[in-house]
Order: C-alpha cells, then structure tokens, then sequence
C-alpha cells in the first residue's frame, strides 16, 4: 500500500480528543456552572504531546492535516453541545448541533474520495 494513501486514523482520534480536551479545559476554568477537574487539562496535555511526536516521527499523507483539523472542530463542537445539554443555562445546543452535522458530511465527503482515488 502507498504511504500517501494510507491515512493514519490514531492521528484522527489524538486530534478529536484534542478538540474535547480543549473545549473541556476551557469549560472547567472559564464556567462557573460546570465543576472544576483536573482531567481535561491533563488528557490536552497528552494529546497535544502524542500529535507532537507523531509529528516529528512519521510524514502526513496528503490530504490528513485538514481532516485533522476536521476532526479537531467535530471534538470541540461535541463536547459543547454535550455541555450545553446538561447545562441548558449555558444556552442552545443547536448551533453547535448544527455545525457538527455539516462538519460530519463534510469528513463523509472526504472519506468517500478517498476511498475512489
């Protein structure tokens, strides 16, 4: 199999747990109504230390960094809507909803003209 057409899927699920991390580091520190924890700062922390090394070690095939950043805007949008379901004072879920859809079909997308060429 060539290099440039395997896609490594690890790198897919570090950067979509990066996205959940973040905005779930960003909830504990900058919300008063979600509960302090230490866990997602230290989970952003060994995601963005796992996509360093993968950096360094292994060459992105073309096409990965822009589903990376899909996958990273899907883990961030994810755990919004999440919060904003338990917590409905925050405000609506169905912006962030609404985007994780679009961004779903749009990875679908690519998926797909990968899977053809």
């Amino acid at each position: 199999m060539n290099l440039s057409m395997s896609w490594d899927k690890g790198t897919l699920l570090l950067t979509f747990i990066a996205g959940l991390s973040l905005n779930g580091s960003f909830f504990v520190l900058f919300s008063s109504l979600v509960t302090f924890s230490i866990f997602p700062l230290v989970t952003l922390c060994l995601a963005a230390w796992c996509l360093h090394q993968r950096y360094l070690n292994r060459a992105m095939p073309d096409g990965m960094p822009s589903l990376a950043a899909a996958f990273f805007l899907l883990g961030i949008l994810l755990y919004s809507a999440m919060v904003r379901v338990e917590y409905p004072d925050i405000g609506s879920n169905f912006v962030p909803t609404l985007l994780m859809i679009v961004v779903v079909f749009w990875i679908a997308m690519k998926w797909r003209a990968r899977k053809v060429s």
